[in-house]
């Protein structure tokens, strides 16, 4: 199979999960980017963020029409994850692979069995106030920062268990999060993106893009329960994954 064709396959997944979830497209972009499309780490990360940013920012489009995004929350999350993250970054350069790997494992399992645990009526809606909302996005950036990842499958536990936020308002609110710390570390990486293969990035960010609006369209269709019981098991396939590897 072309490198074409899989860049396609694989960019309509990752468009799919980032429309319809509002998160795992940078855990899906690099290990996609690496090991099908025979990418360097260094190249798949920034090729990542590309991808990930442009399809972030259309599926934000179509949930921002809807109502679905809580904008000073997810810019207070973004803006308040911003040193942390920083910080984290530092950090995760003098600790092990292994161990980087298993703490990924280990929060995405925590998330994902929180996000199974149901849920009484009384945590349906919570008035989100600004310090905790930072409170919150603090946390997230540097967990962002120490695993790095994009953040958008901690996001959206986050926006929903901390704050309270209905899952399909989390899933907006997550894109937003994602696009812009997604940019932000684009920037970061400004001298590395002259040397990338644009013509499987091109086609990859097109599919990508595509499956962003079928997810936005199938996130319509399933119940907010469906859709939260769906990311949590899609964050225990990611953890299973990483600790089989970590193991290895």
């Amino acid at each position: 199979m072309s490198a074409v064709m899989l860049a396609l396959i694989a960019g309509a997944v990752i468009g799919l999960a980032l429309g319809a979830l509002g998160g795992g497209g940078s855990v899906l972009a690099v290990p996609a980017l690496i090991y099908l499309l025979g990418f360097t780490p260094v190249a798949a990360t920034t090729a990542s963020l590309v991808i990930v940013t442009v399809t972030s920012a259309t599926a934000l489009s179509a949930h921002a029409r809807d109502g679905h995004v809580r904008w000073r929350t997810g810019l207070l999350f973004a803006a308040a994850g911003v040193g942390p993250a920083m910080l984290g970054g530092a950090l995760a350069g003098r600790l092990p692979a292994a161990v980087l790997t298993v703490a990924f494992a280990v929060v995405a399992a925590a998330a994902a069995v929180r996000m199974l645990r149901p849920r009484s009526s009384s945590e349906s809606i919570i008035h989100v106030r600004p310090g905790r909302a930072g409170a919150a996005g603090a946390g997230l950036g540097a967990v962002t920062g120490v695993l790095g990842v994009g953040g958008g499958f901690l996001a959206v536990p986050a926006l929903v268990n901390v704050l309270g936020m209905r899952i399909r308002v989390a899933v907006g609110t997550s894109l937003l999060v994602i696009t812009v710390n997604s940019l932000a570390a684009l920037a970061m990486r400004a001298g590395t993106v002259d040397g990338l293969d644009w013509a499987v990035i091109g086609p990859f960010a097109g599919a990508a893009i595509l499956g962003a609006w079928d997810g936005k369209r199938l996130s319509a269709r399933l119940s907010g329960q469906t859709l939260q019981r769906v990311f949590a098991l899609v964050l225990l396939a990611v953890a299973g994954f990483m600790l089989v590897d970590a193991a290895l």
